[in-house]
């Protein structure tokens, strides 16, 4: 793969393992609920919801738990909680590594992520990545309607970073909406495989897919 100026990201099993920040708020959820059954201890229920989440996965996994353990509770506040909880989440290995080789390298770097704004950026503070790259665009600071495939972040991106295109490159896991914008615009595309996350196995048709699949971040590096 060729050297670009500048390296965009996206973040969710991208640079670390969202199912880590899943469990993280699910320790939340689980200490909320125990207020509710002095006779289960807070592990137990934590377990409950992450059994019942590789069930059925994420939409309705309080609903489900509050109702095997028949808790009358507003699930929306669990929901809050959940949203609004400090992760403890931490970087890839190799996205460290590859974040400081390119840093060191003076390349420009970016994430363009979507979602709730405040779950995004407790990531981003948590993995401490306000310091390490150029900008960080969170899509649900702009819209739903500008979320990816949007192009509306990557023109932000681009413009703020004063590159051009086909200057960048954007890395990401999911072929749903990473990829066919970036490449409708020019710019380089990047698919990572990890061993666990939501898009692992979804294979979709050539313009969704990423010009170059890697297994790791350090791949990129060179």
């Amino acid at each position: 793969m060729r050297d670009f100026k500048g390296y965009i990201f996206d973040l969710d099993d991208t640079l670390y393992c969202e199912h880590d920040y899943v469990k993280s708020g699910f320790w939340v959820v689980a200490n909320e609920l125990a207020n509710y059954r002095s006779d289960m201890d807070i592990s137990g229920i934590h377990q409950m919801l992450i059994a019942e989440w590789k069930r059925n996965g994420r939409g309705r996994v309080f609903d489900e738990v509050c109702r095997q353990l028949n808790i009358d509770i507003d699930v929306s506040h669990l929901v809050r909680l959940y949203r609004r909880h400090t992760p403890n989440i931490s970087l890839y290995d190799d996205a460290q590594k590859l974040i400081f080789y390119l840093k060191e390298k003076g390349k420009k770097l970016g994430i363009i992520t979507d979602g709730d704004s405040t779950m995004q950026w407790a990531k981003v503070k948590a993995l401490h990545l306000e310091k390490l790259f150029d900008y960080i665009i969170v899509t649900g600071d702009l819209g739903e309607e500008h979320w990816k495939p949007s192009e509306t972040p990557y023109r932000k991106m681009v413009e703020y970073l004063h590159l051009d295109f086909g200057d960048c490159v954007y890395i990401g896991d999911n072929p749903n909406k990473d990829f066919i914008t970036a490449r409708k615009l020019g710019m380089g595309t990047v698919r990572i495989v990890r061993d666990v996350g939501d898009h692992m196995q979804t294979r979709l048709s050539g313009e969704y897919e990423a010009d170059d699949l890697i297994c790791s971040l350090t791949e990129l590096i060179t």
